[in-house]
């Protein structure tokens, strides 16, 4: 497992990614066709910072701007099956999520576990385990 990004929600996007492109010296990079918009910034080819355009009104417990949560990435679909696993043992409650496929990139599978009110850890992987939805 890797630290995969960190995610920030602002309702200035445009203004922080000015400051990790042309401060920080991240480079712009392609992103999913995600819903809502944003920019992916990118560190040694791979996607490090996520910028979101925050929302009119945040979801209730979250405030905006924020910096939302970080990401750990798994490569085998093994250790992802074992995360499933022992999350799954300990009655640990998720939501899993697709990022949409794009020219740059295949589709991958999200997983998000909500650790307290506010302290989001997301996993993700490219690998295809089965990904069982929790009643």
């Amino acid at each position: 497992m890797q630290l995969d990004h960190a995610t920030i929600v602002t309702a200035e996007p445009e203004t922080v990614r000015r400051f990790f492109v042309d401060i920080a010296g991240l480079s712009d990079g392609a992103r999913p066709p995600f819903s809502v918009d944003g920019y992916w910034l990118y560190a040694n080819g791979r996607p490090v910072v996520h910028l979101i355009d925050a929302p009119a009104s945040a979801p209730a417990g979250r405030a905006s701007p924020r910096i939302d949560h970080i990401a750990f990435r798994f490569e085998r679909a093994d250790d992802w099956q074992a995360l499933l696993e022992r999350l799954d043992a300990r009655g640990i409650g998720y939501q899993t999520a697709q990022v949409p496929a794009s020219a740059a990139q295949p589709a991958e599978r999200q997983l998000f576990v909500a650790l307290a009110p506010g302290v989001v850890i997301e996993f993700v992987t490219a690998a295809q385990p089965a990904v069982q939805p929790q009643p």
